[in-house]
């Protein structure tokens, strides 16, 4: 084994505990950062390009027809292939932490759909379950087993926080160990069925899962309920005959108790265990062998590197599998006050060099990342233990579409993350989709008061209704603190007058013109 410090990360600030790594034909790409994903990189995936000792990140892209995917940490997740042989596979992802601190429950198969030189694609797809489905939870393992020419994945484990009905206001977000149920679930149904076995008694979290075959075998991991890392080593069987699948257990002998470990898969046979905690404030510095052979497994002590003083002095670790045999280990800085959030990152090579060669992953291997101080809850998951960060650093001028967190900056003031109004609560590591037509970033509407400016439709109370009618109609919008004036300033609208029609002209009388005499006559008449 040896051990390589990555001597400048860049925007190390997203790779925080629970994060999760693919590898997708030996380029890796970390899923899993602790807020919600930014403009520079909406898919919240990123290619993790390693030159020269420095690991940068560059973003990814999804096809059209993909779902959306939430950047979840300490989800379950495993490979998927055809049958055991096959070259091409996916990743299942199930669970796991949002932003929010929420849990999911949701299950989404992600794959590589095109690739070029410069750009991979990928697609990911939510799959509709039914049935005994599991319940939101995180911590936990997921793998495929294939029988009998079929295949179902197995779920096992994990955390969740407490149901609603036992909740208080001092242990609101306190959590438990999930029921020690195993899930069967098919890939085409989506149809979930439980099995309670007697074998398996506690709740584990933060185990390590080996799949070969029809066989998992089960590792270590920690009892919130007793505050013990189980010393026994489980091996699941399922069989899927053509009537209804059967599921046993056994206790085998050899377990290592131990919690928070990463398995790294380094032949067809052979995996290394390294990481992990014996207890709450005790890292396992101890590197192991698994074999796996003839529905055997042998757990052998090996000679594990030579490990760092900052590693070997440090609280805490966390750290994922890249796959062909690397770990990526990450330590909090030794000077938290003078910088802080900073993070160091090692790779862990667990081959040697005339091993180190493309090979097939055959064997599904799921293991949780060594990131979480077991023995302790929520809170102290995301408290400052476990939000160590480095300042971006500056990149090659060749590499123009590596990922930049320093692009991010200006959102604040101009971006989508603004404080539109005196109300506005639209917080970029809290907000969630709240409109239909809303992806990765908040709907916003153009105020036409002065020279303009934006607000968030969400935040002047727009409905649905009236945010398309404004998006499609060519129409002036005023936002809810300039509405009034803008109505105090506008011109009254022009009234047009009526025409009405002309009155007729009155007719004159007609008077007759008398002469003197006939006036005396007529008098004359008139007085007699």
């Amino acid at each position: 084994m040896s051990l390589q410090m990555v001597s400048t990360v860049s925007n190390s600030s997203l790779l925080q505990p629970g994060f999760s790594l693919l590898n997708f034909d030996g380029h890796v790409f970390f899923f899993g950062q602790k807020g919600w994903p930014k403009r520079s990189c909406p898919t919240g995936v990123f290619l993790l390009d390693i030159k020269q000792k420095e690991l940068k990140m560059k973003p990814a892209f999804f096809s059209k027809d993909s779902c959306y995917l939430p950047p979840l940490r300490y989800p379950a997740l495993c490979t998927l292939r055809s049958d055991a042989k096959a070259d091409e596979y996916q990743y299942i992802i199930h669970g796991g932490k949002t932003p929010n601190n929420d849990l999911s429950d949701k299950l989404y198969f992600m794959g590589l759909v095109s690739k070029t030189s410069k750009k991979m694609t990928f697609q990911c797809v939510e799959k509709d379950l039914g049935g005994d489905v599991p319940e939101a939870r995180y911590g936990h393992t997921i793998n495929v087993i294939h029988s009998r020419g079929k295949s179902v994945s197995v779920l096992f484990g994990g955390r969740s926080y407490t149901p609603l009905a036992q909740r208080t206001t001092e242990k609101w977000n306190s959590v438990v160990d999930c029921l020690p149920s195993v899930f069967l679930i098919d890939f085409e149904f989506g149809c979930c069925t439980s099995y309670i076995l007697p074998e398996l008694q506690d709740g584990l979290s933060f185990h390590v899962s080996i799949a070969r075959d029809d066989t998992i075998y089960i590792l270590g991991g920690h009892s919130l309920q007793n505050n013990i890392r189980s010393p026994n080593l489980y091996k699941l069987k399922v069989d899927l005959p053509l009537g209804s699948p059967a599921v046993t257990c056994t206790i085998l002998p050899g377990g290592i108790s131990v919690s928070s470990a990463i398995v790294s898969q380094i032949s067809d046979t052979e995996f290394v265990l390294v990481g992990g905690y014996h207890s709450d404030n005790q890292k396992r510095l101890v590197c192991n062998t698994i074999v796996l052979e003839d529905s055997k497994i042998e757990i052998v002590e090996s000679v594990g590197p030579e490990w760092t003083p900052d590693i070997k002095h440090c609280r805490t670790w966390f750290g994922c599998d890249m796959g062909k045999g690397s770990v990526l280990l990450g330590i909090p800085g030794a000077n938290k006050q003078i910088i802080p959030d900073a993070n160091y990152f090692y790779i862990l090579r667990c081959k040697g060099a005339e091993e180190d060669k493309e090979e097939e992953l055959i064997t599904q291997i799921c293991s949780q990342t060594s990131s979480e101080d077991p023995g302790d809850s929520t809170p102290f998951e995301d408290s400052e233990e476990f939000c160590f960060s480095a300042e971006a650093n500056s990149f090659d001028a060749d590499d123009a579409d590596t990922y930049n967190e320093d692009d991010e900056e200006d959102e604040s003031e101009t971006g989508y993350w603004i404080t539109c109004c005196a109300s506005c609560n639209i917080d970029i590591n809290t907000w969630v989709p709240f409109y239909s037509t809303e992806l990765n970033k908040p709907a916003m509407i153009l105020c036409s008061s002065g020279a303009g400016h934006w607000v968030h439709a969400q935040c002047m109370d727009l409905s649905e209704t009236m945010l398309l009618r404004l998006s499609e109609a060519n129409v002036k919008y005023f936002c809810n603190k300039h509405v009034d004036l803008n109505k105090g300033l506008q011109t009254p609208q022009k009234v047009v007058c009526l025409k009405k029609p002309p009155m007729k002209p009155l007719r004159k009388k007609r008077t007759m013109k008398l002469s003197a005499s006939t006036k005396k006559s007529f008098l004359r008449r008139l007085f007699e």
